[in-house]
Parts: C-alpha cells; sequence; structure tokens
C-alpha cells in the first residue's frame, strides 16, 4: 500500500516526508506591488546625469570631510560611537 509523502526504508519503517508548500508572499508585499502597477512606479527612470554627479559627490565627499577634521575631532566621533554602539566610554 502506497500512502502519499510516506517512504518506506530498508529496514520496513515508514518516513514520513513533508510536502513542499509554496510560500505565500507577506500582505505588506502584495499591496506594495498592487500600488507599484497601478501608480506605474516601477517604470520610473532616473535622469543618468543626476544619478553620475550624486555619485561624484559622494565619492568625493567623505576623502574632503576626513581632510578637514582634526584628530581631535575625528577621535571624539570615534569615542561617542563606540559608546553608543557598547553603551560606555573606551
Amino acid at each position: 500500500m502506497k500512502l502519499a509523502g510516506v517512504d518506506r526504508c530498508l529496514s520496513g519503517y515508514a518516513i514520513l516526508s513533508m510536502a513542499k508548500r509554496k510560500r505565500t508572499p507577506d500582505v505588506n508585499v502584495i499591496a506594495h506591488s498592487i500600488v507599484a502597477r497601478a501608480t506605474d512606479e516601477a517604470h520610473i527612470v532616473k535622469n543618468p546625469a543626476a544619478v553620475a554627479l550624486g555619485r561624484l559627490g559622494g565619492l568625493k565627499g567623505g576623502k574632503a570631510r576626513a581632510e578637514r577634521l582634526s584628530s581631535e575631532r575625528r577621535s571624539e566621533i570615534a569615542r561617542k560611537a563606540a559608546k553608543a554602539r557598547w553603551g560606555k566610554e573606551g
């Protein structure tokens, strides 16, 4: 007799296998996809010149800020970050 989801192993014991179910998407994911389709958000194209300009500023912004900061100020920022992360002064 063959049952669905039951396999017999060599020793004769029945092994129950889990039936694979499709995972239903979260309600919020479904709602987001509906709104995106309704408002045509999926087809928004960014201006490539603006994207390049923003990337350029982002690439040089960190270096410029690091050069401008004094070593005391960098230490102060690092101390504040460590305190926020670990809850103690270092």
